[in-house]
């Protein structure tokens, strides 16, 4: 099909979509009429003004439509090509700010140098609120901003959020992607949808246009879709767990191994082991925010240990439960939908990889709760543990030569560069919890 064949006169907008290096979902809307030329040539935008992209004195880019990646987007009396952009410079030549092309080239680097395939399946949590900005009271349940006071899987009319999903899920059918299960989380306001798992290039793509439908069916519908990690206090956070699964090139789960220990392939071990040991230098792209690691506390279902084991959510990766060996897979706890998504799933390949290729131990699985270890430290810096804050993450990433390396030189500093001055804004910010601790002083 070519975009000739894609244009409807009757639809009212074209988008084109990307991420910033914060992970946030940007668009250009174009002429629909000129997407053959917008193919060929590309349409430019200011880099300077999209965080992490370029500088003032060189901030003309490209963005080109791809075309596998349209859907069309029904929305009630509104309808949207939808395209994922792929980003260049001024010559037309892929460039190096890209997150996307990051994930692709560690994907031919499994398929070119391994044989190795993957299907990843993220899971998207997010909270529903009556608005964008409220009234924080220092209470764990703020009436005033939650649209219901419902827990895990609880039914209408405690669910107020049931119809939101529902009809996320309905167009997002529409679109070509199906859903596997929806539910209400934990947490009050909190929702869940799970997508059908599939290659990883397309569940980053698939997670911009989760994103985009979200928030557009929640603002319709009189609420406001968040993916901040920990709105509140003392409650649950919202994550971004990620399912992965490899395969050989005939489509065996490589993860799997009959009667090998725990069942799990060397390469299964190898590739945790990896996460692992890179799990602290790579946790700035899996927990990208300085309001993250406020989610990395005991109980709370969040990872705090860099460790793994078998149905355990405690665990930093945990091995689901699976009838068939084919279904084998691994599930990466620490990622919340703060971040970008084509640099987590990179990151959780890379990391993988790594692990393979180093032969790196996974060590033993976790026996009970993960918890009880990190509620027996004393230390300040204990690197058995995830980051507890994004400056401890920042140290770990300043000093690692395999993000560097696995990021590239562009993209590793214009990253760490903003994720700086996010700490240092957060730092020297004074807010009202200190005038009310310290004003008396």
């Amino acid at each position: 099909m070519n975009y000739s064949e894609m244009t409807d006169h009757d639809m009212e907008l074209t988008k084109i979509f990307f991420c910033d290096l914060n992970g946030r979902t940007m668009n250009l809307s174009v002429n629909g009429m000129g997407l053959d030329n917008i193919e060929k040539n590309g349409i430019g935008f200011d880099g300077s003004s999209i965080a992490g992209f370029a500088s003032v004195e060189n901030s003309d880019r490209l963005l080109f439509p791809l075309k596998e990646s349209f859907k069309k987007i029904e929305f009630k009396g509104e309808s949207i090509k939808f395209f994922i952009g792929k980003i260049c410079d001024e010559q037309g030549k892929r460039s190096d700010i890209d997150a996307r092309a990051i994930l692709e080239k560690i994907l031919e680097k499994a398929r070119n140098n391994y044989g190795f395939s993957f299907l990843a399946g993220p899971e998207h949590e997010f909270f529903l609120l009556k608005g964008n900005e409220f009234e924080l009271t220092g209470e764990p349940v703020n009436k005033k901003a939650h649209s219901d006071m419902a827990g895990y899987c609880h039914s209408q009319p405690h669910d107020r959020g049931g119809q939101i999903r529902h009809r996320i899920t309905k167009i997002l059918q529409g679109c070509g992607v199906n859903y596997e299960k929806t539910h209400h989380e934990v947490t009050p306001s909190q929702h869940e949808i799970n997508l059908e798992c599939c290659d990883p290039l397309e569940a980053g793509d698939r997670t911009v246009l989760f994103s985009y439908i979200a928030k557009k069916v929640a603002m319709k519908n009189g609420f406001y879709a968040t993916f901040m990690p920990k709105p509140f206090d003392s409650l649950n956070r919202s994550a971004l767990h990620i399912h992965l699964s490899m395969m050989d090139s005939e489509g065996n789960n490589l993860f799997h191994r009959q009667g090998a220990e725990y069942n799990l392939s060397d390469e299964a071990k190898y590739f945790m082991g990896g996460i692992l040991k890179y799990a602290r230098e790579t946790s700035v792209i899996m927990a990208s925010t300085y309001n993250s690691y406020k989610a990395y506390i005991a109980e709370k279902e969040a990872p705090v240990l860099r460790s793994w084991g078998f149905r355990n959510r405690s665990s930093m990766i945990r091995i689901p439960y699976t009838v068939s060996p084919q279904n084998t897979r691994i599930e990466l706890r620490s990622p919340d939908p703060s971040g970008n998504v084509y640099l987590q799933l990179a990151a959780f390949i890379g990391m993988g990889l790594k692990g393979i290729e180093e032969k790196t131990d996974c060590g033993n699985p976790d026996s009970g709760s993960a918890y009880d270890k990190y509620r027996n430290s004393r230390k300040i810096w204990d690197e058995r543990f995830l980051p507890k804050s994004l400056y401890e993450a920042l140290v770990e990433a300043e000093k690692s030569d395999f993000l560097k390396d696995f990021l590239g030189k562009t993209i590793y500093d214009n990253y760490i560069r903003l994720k700086t001055e996010e700490w240092e804004e957060h730092r020297t910010h004074i807010t009202p919890r200190e005038h009310k601790k310290y004003l008396d002083l």
